[in-house]
């Protein structure tokens, strides 16, 4: 990892401050939640159930095909489970109507192992735009610099993406993903692109995302990265939740 045994055993020690469990409304909840495609008869999840609580660090683990990705797609309700009920801070959101659906996306941030940055666009004006899509109002170029600030890259406001390094432009991607202040974090594989040492500069700036508050669900298969900083991982397997444990640790 590159990192000294007391810098790992240091961020596993802060990655277990979390939030105790809590009472209903989790901020997730999906409960006896099966996913199937007709077309191709295929069952990407199968009677999952599990609450996720305000201020939580979880990672869901899998290999390919496990059902990680259609689990986040559920999150965002970019699809509706074919049986059971998928609820954002107590809302079903099967009930939603379209015109609500701006309105929680806008709450939840969204990270990618391609960062997906427009490349016509520097690294502020990306945000910017992002802040426009969802329809914020106000300083959006100070709200942009903020968020920059928070992942340390102020000082590259005006660089546009080919002009950062692969880390640089998944900072700039979790930036815009929290410039609209969501208090729900998903990320899919953010460090899939990224070399060890990079990987684990993203992780502790989730970490410390995590720590101010934000709830945050990494869908990864990263071995070492779940086993340095644990926290609680639901494991997939052939879409079925198999495991679900507190203590972490990378286990399939």
């Amino acid at each position: 990892m590159g990192r000294t045994t007391m810098t790992l055993l240091a961020a596993s020690v802060r990655a277990r401050m979390r939030v105790p469990r809590l009472a209903w409304p989790a901020v997730v909840e999906f409960r006896h939640v099966t996913k199937t495609y007709a077309r191709t008869h295929t069952h990407a999840l199968r009677n999952v159930d599990f609450k996720i609580d305000k201020g939580e660090f979880v990672y869901i683990t899998g290999h390919s095909g496990a059902g990680k990705s259609t689990l986040l797609a559920l999150v965002l309700r970019r699809t509706l489970p074919t049986e059971g009920l998928v609820a954002i801070a107590g809302q079903d959101l099967a009930r939603l109507r379209e015109g609500q659906l701006p309105l929680l996306r806008r709450r939840i941030g969204m990270v990618f192992q391609d960062h997906r940055l427009l490349p016509k666009m520097s690294a502020a004006d990306n945000l910017t735009f992002a802040l426009r899509a969802t329809g914020v109002r106000g300083s959006l170029d100070q709200k942009a610099l903020n968020a920059l600030r928070l992942v340390g890259l102020a000082h590259k406001r005006k660089a546009y993406p080919i002009e950062l390094s692969l880390g640089e432009q998944q900072r700039v991607a979790i930036a815009r993903a929290l410039v609209t202040n969501p208090p729900l974090l998903l990320c899919d594989e953010p460090t899939g692109n990224l070399d060890p040492d990079t990987s684990w500069e993203i992780l502790e700036l989730l970490n410390d995302v995590n720590i101010k508050g934000t709830t945050v669900i990494v869908a990864t298969h990263s071995r070492d990265l779940v086993d340095a900083m644990k926290h609680r991982t639901l494991v997939l397997r052939n879409g079925e939740l198999v495991r679900d444990d507190d203590r972490g640790g990378y286990s399939l």
